[in-house]
């Protein structure tokens, strides 16, 4: 009998920032920590901001992460299920990873079940009251007609440009949104209250906040964070015995604790 039946996710790894060295250093932890969790994963969730920029051209991609797009072609060819979510900074992924790496492609949010358990997982951007400013701009991201003028521009200039603004991404430069300003201005967990008024959920898994948490919603339902691996190295593994938030620190595994916020 296989005893690969963990599920695991993180999120925001933002491979590309802020500097080559430091995201080639991030990138071998992200190897190592697939490799570890191989022996006993049924299914792997990274939840967006893979990378912090992607565009895929017709017949050209950003260069690079050859170590992570190799280590995950292994998972799938191994039978393990790889999931990308698409998130705010990798929303232009197309067929091009699932073509040749076998992973599961997917834009919006996700319901899945796992051991009786009911969960909710997508990144989370553009999620919960408020940030009219960025929704607006997400429409405009992912509107095809676009993204079709954006493959007009030269892959140098256009992957180049975006490059070149990504260096004033939270992945580079830090941002006060990444800190906890009290329950009331986390807009995930004004939007996991709502959908409970119409869907029943135990569990709801988001990254973007570059912050990890674990809030309880209501008396059956809890939102999980999945932090960031720029600097804390966070994921989530769900088993039989139940939740654990864990860090990868030094090849091997501890618990995190979150903030406190109940």
């Amino acid at each position: 009998m296989s005893n690969k039946k963990n599920i695991y996710f993180a999120s925001d790894f933002h491979l590309g920032a802020p500097s080559y060295v430091r995201s080639l250093e991030r990138e071998k932890k992200i190897v190592a920590w697939l490799e570890m969790i191989k022996t006993d994963a049924a299914e792997i969730y990274l939840v967006g901001d893979v990378f912090d920029f992607w565009f895929e051209y017709q017949h050209a991609i950003p260069k690079g992460f050859i170590r992570l797009q190799g280590k995950i072609a292994e998972l799938t060819d191994s039978g393990i299920k790889v999931h990308f979510f698409k998130g705010n900074h990798d929303m232009w992924m197309f067929d091009y990873l699932p073509e040749e790496l076998g992973i599961e492609l997917h834009s919006d949010t996700l319901k899945k079940e796992f051991f009786g358990k009911k969960y909710l997982i997508g990144h989370g951007d553009g999620l919960g009251p408020g940030d009219l400013k960025y929704k607006i701009l997400k429409k405009i991201f992912r509107n095809s007609f676009c993204q079709w003028l954006f493959a007009r521009i030269h892959p140098n200039f256009g992957i180049g440009l975006a490059s070149y603004f990504s260096k004033s991404s939270r992945a580079a430069t830090g941002n006060e949104d990444s800190l906890f300003n009290g329950i009331e201005n986390e807009r995930l967990y004004h939007f996991c209250q709502d959908h409970l008024n119409h869907e029943q959920v135990d569990c709801f898994i988001f990254g973007h906040r570059h912050l990890p948490l674990d809030i309880q919603v209501a008396e059956s339902s809890r939102y999980i964070n999945l932090g960031e691996w720029i600097s804390q190295q966070t994921f989530l593994k769900i088993s039989e015995e139940g939740i654990e938030l864990l860090q990868f620190t030094d090849d091997r595994f501890s618990p995190y604790t979150t903030i406190n916020n109940r």
